[in-house]
């Protein structure tokens, strides 16, 4: 059944912006330090997004050391940080559809798991802050972290859209286990598929699925 979508509420990392890569680069990068080998094919395949201090928990065990958190992850943020500088970059077809959104006066906003500076640097550096300025949703503002539902349930609160007028876009397990359990209509942006949410390979996609609504609901 068709219905009218009022308020996109987008991923960051992987979704709007072209990061998984670099996240995992920096993941190999802060492990060489230690002379540990963690090949960046090894962690594309492990990554899932999350709590940045469960990716470094998770990735120690994966390479089975123990190193602080105290340690690591300023070391993380500095080695991501000069990734992000040398080689950050928007996902394809995203100024295509927040200027899709805008023409059609469907409201959008943006959440994350990390900081919200982070999340407005990030999108400084891809030219994408233009869009999204105040309509970015941290979890450290909402105190719950994906794949909890609350951050998403937060976004749309604090845009005045119930979650039935919503449709949520991520690329991770976690993501999609945090729409889903807020109970919105839920999109995984992704080369493989997943049973429970519809799956888009590219962003033109779901522009593509809002125009059919919108035919739908005019005829």
């Amino acid at each position: 059944m068709a219905q009218e979508i009022k308020c996109v509420i987008f991923d960051c990392d992987g979704t709007l912006i072209d990061s998984e890569r670099l996240c995992c680069q920096a993941l190999v990068n802060v492990f060489s330090r230690f002379n540990i080998s963690f090949p960046l094919d090894d962690a594309l395949k492990h990554f899932e997004g999350g709590k940045l201090a469960d990716i470094l928990l998770n990735a120690c065990e994966h390479v089975g050391v123990n190193i602080s958190l105290d340690v690591l992850e300023p070391l993380y943020r500095q080695e991501l940080k000069l990734l992000f500088e040398q080689d950050l970059k928007a996902m394809d077809g995203a100024n295509e559809l927040l200027e899709y959104l805008k023409q059609n006066d469907i409201e959008f906003c943006v959440v994350s798991n990390g900081p919200l500076e982070k999340m407005q640097y990030s999108l400084e550096l891809t030219e994408l802050f233009p869009y999204f300025q105040g309509k970015l949703f941290s979890a450290f503002d909402a105190n719950s972290w994906k794949p909890d539902p609350d951050l998403i349930c937060y976004a749309a609160m604090n845009m005045g859209y119930s979650l039935t007028e919503c449709i949520y876009v991520d690329d991770t397990k976690k993501g999609i286990e945090a729409g889903i359990n807020a109970g919105v209509k839920t999109f995984l942006l992704s080369q493989v598929e997943h049973s429970e949410v519809e799956t888009f390979s590219e962003l033109a996609s779901i522009q593509q699925w809002l125009n059919e609504q919108r035919s739908l609901l005019s005829v």
